[in-house]
């Protein structure tokens, strides 16, 4: 299985497993979101920054690519997936990057079909936020792992962001995962996670110092349940300040 996919699936389990008292020490240290490191291309020297940042993952954002170079990113941060934004890539292409030991790939919704067959291989739709929201819903029909979101040129978040955000992670049973155009503050941090973002994909060309704080920020964030994906329940007040759906207390009161 893909390291990322894994990954996300763990972040799923922790957030909707139900409230207690004494949880898991694998779920008390887990993250809210999971962070991924931009990169500009195929380069060892600076993919070392998805390493130094802590970062859960590295997304090369050029959609051309050379298998060597790629290897040897693979090889430069280890453990960490190593993810690549993909055009027009047929079989044997996607073939190769199986075999380069790149965790998954993310396309958009003109890339061959043939895509969606491949094994081995983590399989990410990237979708504009303009999407029409029955083509949003009928996603969760296809067999991919989750779902990125371009957000576009805006250099800070906006409440039609957050609006269009909270919607797609109503309409998806599949983790949702947003582009940076640029580096976001502690409160819009927070307000993407209230909306239901699984994970962010920091601007390629960042120092270290600069991530590490986002690593911070997300590591900051309330740990506990979010709401599921696909359930468009009532939004209802609930303790300690955040929000809970009526699903959600109706398991409480059980």
């Amino acid at each position: 299985m893909s390291r990322f996919v894994d990954k996300l699936q763990r972040l799923s389990r922790s957030s909707t497993s139900s409230m207690g008292f004494h949880p898991a020490a694998s779920e008390a240290k887990s993250s809210s979101m999971l962070l991924i490191a931009g990169l500009s291309g195929a380069d060892a020297k600076e993919a070392k920054i998805v390493v130094d940042s802590n970062a859960d993952a590295g997304l090369i954002l050029r959609q051309t690519f050379n298998i060597e170079d790629i290897r040897q990113v693979t090889g430069a941060i280890g453990d960490i997936p190593l993810g690549i934004l993909v055009k027009d890539v047929g079989k044997q292409e996607m073939g190769k990057l199986v075999d380069s030991s790149c965790d998954f790939v993310v396309f958009d919704i003109k890339m061959p079909a043939i895509a969606l067959r491949e094994e081995g291989i983590g399989r990410f739709l990237m979708i504009a936020p303009s999407l029409d929201q029955g083509l949003v819903k009928a996603i969760n029909d296809l067999d991919i792992d989750g779902v990125f979101i371009s957000r576009g040129e805006e250099s800070f978040i906006t409440v039609e962001h957050l609006l269009i955000y909270h919607r797609f992670c109503e309409l998806l049973d599949k983790p949702v995962i947003i582009t940076l155009p640029s580096l976001v503050t502690g409160v819009e941090l927070g307000n993407l996670w209230q909306t239901g973002i699984d994970g962010i994909v920091a601007p390629q060309e960042q120092p270290t110092e600069a991530l590490a704080e986002l690593r911070k920020m997300i590591d900051d964030l309330p740990r506990g349940a979010k709401r599921r994906r696909g359930k468009l329940g009532v939004i209802l007040p609930h303790y300690g300040g955040g929000i809970a759906t009526e699903e959600e207390e109706e398991e409480e009161e059980d």
